[in-house]
């Protein structure tokens, strides 16, 4: 029997724009090749760069473009090594990782269905020390899935700016919607004074390119360029140049499109396919867009044991203890997998979990 995955939160292969992007690779190295296969500006592919900026309507010399955002993301907990930083309960198991293992204090700040609760967050800053930056993704939320409401958005970014409290907005998974309409990122509710902004085209083109980038304040910037280009001296100026060939191609919308159509087709299998095959008393959250989705198991289940069980069964997934939840938590991804994968591997799933929920 083959082993179903909804662990793995990467895009399906069909997702990735090959051809597109070979072509793109040739004409890069053949028209700059010497430009992009030596050493360059750790800020970033100056070309990329300007287009990021003008994107978000800031000056190139707040963007710096990372090896992916989770290596910006070790930049700034290096930075603030030793203090004490804040995230969502649950959230991204690599930044958690990397914070304790950097013996940063860390406090989770708990949510619900419309994301990070501002109140928790309110009473969270009255303690001391101050915290030196809170972690949210508020858009699709890995693991989650669930997308911080508008009224909480502006609640979170004047909680910021009267603590002067510096927010970083990861939104890797904001431009993957399948339906409704897209909030507006704290960063720009907020202004880009407290609000640091990272994403990446991971999501959008291609993991493999290692493309991601941040804006940030100006100072704070400097700082985490410094930092990297002690870490890696140049950043890998092939990829970024590619993605900036691909999208003044004009490819980037087609494609994201494309990649919307692909994962919205998986997204609504798996929504369907619980709705038909789970048992009473599991909960499931209903994402609008991005690679995963939340399961609230009954009281008593616990995810681990179940998830023992479920992998004799040929089907995986991630507890949800893994990103700071309770034990009767799961994420289920269905980026990777085909509708039909994803079809049998809920009915595999909910075989297993039926006896222990009833």
């Amino acid at each position: 029997m083959d082993m179903i995955s909804f662990a793995r939160g990467v895009p399906a292969p069909e997702c990735l724009p090959v051809e597109e992007l070979a072509a793109c690779a040739r004409a890069v190295l053949e028209r700059d090749g010497r430009t992009v296969l030596s050493y360059g500006p750790v800020g970033g592919y100056a070309p990329l760069r300007k287009w990021i900026a003008d994107r978000h309507g800031v000056d190139p010399g707040r963007v710096l473009i990372t090896n992916g955002s989770l290596q910006g993301f070790v930049f700034l907990a290096q930075r603030f090594a030793g203090g004490r930083v804040l995230v969502e309960q649950p959230t991204y198991d690599r930044p958690l990782k990397i914070l304790r293992g950097l013996g940063i204090d860390v406090d989770a700040v708990p949510m619900d269905d419309e994301g990070l609760d501002p109140d928790a967050l309110e009473d969270v800053l009255r303690r001391s020390p101050k915290p030196a930056f809170l972690y949210t993704i508020p858009t699709f939320q890995n693991p989650s899935g669930r997308t911080l409401s508008v009224e909480r958005r502006r609640r979170v970014a004047q909680l910021a700016r009267e603590n002067g409290l510096l927010v970083l907005e990861d939104d890797p998974y904001g431009l993957v919607r399948f339906e409704g309409e897209a909030p507006p990122t704290l960063f720009d509710l907020e202004g880009g004074e407290c609000v640091a902004y990272s994403s990446s085209f991971s999501k959008t083109i291609a993991p493999g390119l290692r493309v991601g980038y941040f804006i940030l304040p100006g100072e704070l910037e400097r700082e985490l360029e410094m930092m990297a280009v002690s870490t890696y001296i140049t950043p890998v100026l092939l990829g970024q140049a590619t993605v900036y060939e691909f999208v003044q191609r004009g490819n980037f919308e087609p494609n994201l499109e494309r990649v919307r159509h692909l994962l919205g087709v998986r997204r609504n299998a798996m929504l369907d396919a619980l709705e038909q095959e789970s048992p009473d008393g599991v909960r499931w959250s209903r994402p609008e867009g991005g690679y995963f989705l939340w399961l609230d198991l009954p009281e008593g289940v616990d995810a681990g044991e179940l998830l023992v069980r479920a992998e004799d069964a040929g089907v995986t997934f991630v507890q949800g203890a893994d990103f700071g939840s309770a034990s009767n938590t799961a994420r289920l991804a269905y980026s990777f997998v085909s509708p039909e994968e994803i079809r049998e591997g809920v009915r595999r799933l909910s075989a297993v979990l039926a006896p222990v929920a009833a």
